[in-house]
């Protein structure tokens, strides 16, 4: 009987202790600065070829949400990426969808702050956030990342910074910036 009551409490301490310490969902940062909404692959499509995208490319989607952008990077030019999300749960999903495409050891990603993370090594860079993270975003994009580096966005501008070029792709506007040399900066 003693011998029962052992295995029995030894076997309702690792029960409980086990769902204690059962891995949750870690908690993003902060809260997300937008909900994530998908970029239309066609929309993907054109961001990339008007980024001019290739093999030697390292692009940066900030907010890469599921990892579309980055993954078609890797699948469709070879090129490396790197995808920054605040919320784990994106990033599980994204992690997931690299591996499910063939593409993981192209492309990694990172729960991070897109407004503190480390951009530097990125030549180009792909958004798709609100026209006020844009703006809190274009002095970091400016200050951190090297001349030449191409930055294009979905949906948005960025108020006085004004775009090399704009598309339309299935009525939704994209539009391209190069990241000029330091004498030219604004």
């Amino acid at each position: 009987m003693a011998l029962n009551t052992l295995v029995l409490v030894v076997a309702m301490t690792v029960a409980l202790g086990a769902s204690a310490i059962a891995p949750q969902a870690a908690a993003p940062q902060r809260e997300p600065d937008v909900i994530f909404v998908p970029t239309p692959p066609d929309v993907v499509d054109a961001m990339l070829k008007l980024a001019k995208v290739t093999s030697s490319d390292l692009v940066y989607d900030l907010g890469s949400g599921d990892g579309r952008i980055p993954i078609a990077a890797a699948k469709t030019y070879g090129a490396r990426g790197v995808g920054i999300d605040i919320d784990p749960e994106r990033i599980r999903e994204a992690t997931g969808n690299a591996r499910s495409n063939g593409v993981a050891d192209k492309v990694t990603f990172r729960t991070d702050d897109l407004f503190t993370t480390d951009i530097s090594p990125a030549t180009v860079v792909t958004l798709y956030l609100l026209p006020s993270l844009n703006l809190k975003l274009a002095d970091k994009l400016m200050k951190d990342l090297k001349p030449g580096t191409r930055i294009v966005s979905h949906a948005f501008d960025m108020g006085d910074w004004k775009p090399q070029q704009t598309q339309t792709v299935s009525g939704r506007s994209i539009y391209l910036w190069t990241i000029p040399q330091p004498s030219q900066r604004r």
